[in-house]
């Protein structure tokens, strides 16, 4: 038998659960449950790319305490409380009033989300249960993953299809998707680079979104600071609601289209004028002969 004290705790081997034993303690005074896992939820989940994954998180007894998710690979914490706190807005948290479940939602799933992720309730000393997240690939396209959406709606980029920059400078890119979405919070975009969803979290740093939600649409901004050469490439706005549009973004070297289009018109008139003259030469030494 376990010695009787209001501090005593109680560890469920396997299961990650964390309290105290129901009761009084032994001055007859109400034991104040602490807070534990649920664990009744997968610790494996699997997901295919491109389509969304659930870690599943039920908190018990957390009184005032928070809530949160932490990306194992780089300490990243993702959520706390019910705030999302990355800039990948693939990440929220699915809390339904008034449950216990504190669930991480990942949309659009990339190979780079696998790992572990730990649930996390902040007490002294702080508690937590791990959830590994697989990815499996698929050869689906952005297409076909995408969610279904109505066939008149679709997404708009502003200003040309073709976009340049010089490097160092700052891309930007704004979509706009006139479509009514009730309540606003429902409508969501998405920005690829290439085929793969745009990594705000990424080491490269310098990338933001900004997004504002009406009910007569949603208008989401896309800024890349400090372009570099790599940033070249088809960037696409991915609505849930409305057909994808795309640009092709040029980082130039230095060099603005419309001077290299002049530096090569100078440069056809030059080998035109060198050619004739070459030529004249030669029919003038023939003429000599």
């Amino acid at each position: 038998m376990p010695p009787k004290g209001p501090d005593n705790l109680v560890k469920v081997t396997g299961s990650h659960r964390l309290g105290v034993l129901p009761g009084v303690g032994g001055n007859g005074e109400a034991r104040v449950e602490r807070p534990y896992f649920d664990d009744v939820s997968p610790r494996n989940v699997s997901a295919v790319v491109g389509q969304s994954a659930v870690l599943r998180c039920r908190a018990k007894h957390i009184g005032n305490r928070t809530v949160s998710w932490m990306r194992k690979r780089d300490l990243h914490i993702l959520t706390s409380h019910i705030f999302t706190y990355t800039g990948d807005a693939r990440f929220s948290v699915l809390h339904p009033e008034p449950s216990d479940d504190w669930d991480l939602k990942v949309d659009y799933v990339q190979p780079r989300d696998a790992g572990v992720y730990e649930c996390q309730i902040n007490t002294e000393p702080k508690i937590n249960m791990a959830v590994f997240l697989n990815v499996e690939d698929d050869s689906h396209t952005l297409a076909t993953s995408a969610p279904p959406r109505s066939s008149a709606a679709a997404a708009t980029i502003w200003g040309s299809q073709d976009v340049y920059v010089k490097k160092g400078s700052t891309i930007s890119l704004t979509c706009s998707v006139n479509v009514h979405s009730s309540p606003p919070s429902s409508a969501s975009v998405l920005w690829y680079h290439g085929n793969s969803v745009v990594d705000f979290d990424s080491p490269r740093g310098g990338i933001s979104l900004e997004t504002e939600k009406t009910e007569g649409g949603t208008t989401s901004k896309l800024l890349v600071t400090k372009a570099a050469l790599t940033d070249s490439g088809n960037y696409t706005c991915v609505p849930n609601n409305a057909h994808p549009a795309s640009v092709s973004v040029h980082v130039l070297n230095g060099e603005h289209p419309a001077a290299m289009q002049t530096s090569n018109r100078a440069s056809s008139y030059l080998t035109s004028q060198l050619s004739c003259a070459f030529l004249t030469y030669l029919l003038s030494s023939m003429a000599c002969r």
